[in-house]
């Protein structure tokens, strides 16, 4: 098993919830708590920057790995997204955190709003980075699909997997994500890369994607979500370069949101956290 990656001031914990062990990395401290979900292909050093700057405002931060993901169990099923929903609650339940504030990226975003959706009771405040909401159209969708041809790279049977496996593709997604590829560090690529090169992790990759195109995707694009409305005060980031994700995609949530902002940030790609950690940080700490 790789070593955690060490972040001045973060504590880690495994809390048992729904037959499995979920990592969680912690710091600071206080009933302001502030939850944090990662996208692929990453974990919660994703948060490495915004975790400190949370501690410090007195803010209690907490990063959760998702099923399969960083130094969570990985079982083989359970990647559906209202399933993940169901973890990220089962493990609120066993920190007894009736209520937090929320911070998702890429898929931590998606299993956001869910969660928003699901139990706006238990979400204060929601802020999601680089991620569609629920009520994508189809018609904004289908001119863009062909950004997503690397999902059908991951789908693919053995291909998706050994692409993990070998941690170049991996490094190619994280610098792909749009604009200048400058802001990584070998050591930070290799401690996303490495991580998703374990064999019950690589499929665990593989899963998440698969279970969105075969079961999920069209459902969402017939309107899955269109009868649920977001009550939780929400405040979107968006990097305008992402490489995957169109701004077009972004249309059309002003009918089922009662408070949500979206925040275009150009000359920024879909990794926003990690390209402009000062920003996301700034705007975090405002918002939550």
């Amino acid at each position: 098993m790789n070593e955690i990656p060490l972040v001045e001031g973060v504590e880690h914990r495994w809390v048992p919830a729904r037959g499995l062990r979920f990592h969680v990395a912690e710091a600071g401290s206080g009933d302001d708590a502030v939850l944090m979900l990662h996208g692929w292909p990453q974990h919660w050093y994703e948060w490495r920057h915004l975790m400190p700057a949370l501690a410090a405002s007195g803010r209690r931060a907490l990063a959760m790995d998702l099923r399969g993901f960083g130094w969570s169990d990985a079982p083989r099923d359970g990647y559906e997204k209202e399933n993940l929903v169901d973890d990220v609650l089962a493990v609120l339940d066993e920190l007894g955190l009736e209520r937090v504030k929320l911070v998702g990226h890429d898929w931590g975003g998606w299993v956001g709003f869910l969660l928003c959706l699901r139990a706006p009771e238990r979400f204060e405040r929601f802020m999601p980075l680089n991620i569609p909401h629920p009520w994508v159209r189809m018609r904004n969708a289908l001119p863009h699909a062909g950004r997503l041809l690397y999902q059908q790279l991951i789908v693919a049977p053995w291909i998706g997997y050994l692409a993990h496996r070998r941690r170049h593709f991996v490094r190619l997604a994280l610098r792909s994500g749009g604009a200048d590829a400058s802001f990584w560090e070998e050591a930070t690529l290799a401690t996303f890369a490495d991580k998703l090169a374990e064999p019950a992790r690589a499929r665990a990759a593989v899963q998440m994607y698969r279970t969105f195109n075969l079961h999920e995707l069209r459902p969402i694009l017939r309107g899955r979500y269109a009868d649920q409305r977001l009550t939780v005060p929400t405040r979107m980031l968006f990097g305008t370069d992402d490489a995957a994700i169109h701004t077009d995609l972004l249309a059309g949530w002003q009918k089922h949101a009662d408070e949500m902002e979206v925040e275009l940030v150009p000359d920024c790609g879909h990794f926003i956290a990690d390209q402009r950690p000062d920003l996301v940080a700034e705007r975090a700490l405002a918002f939550l």
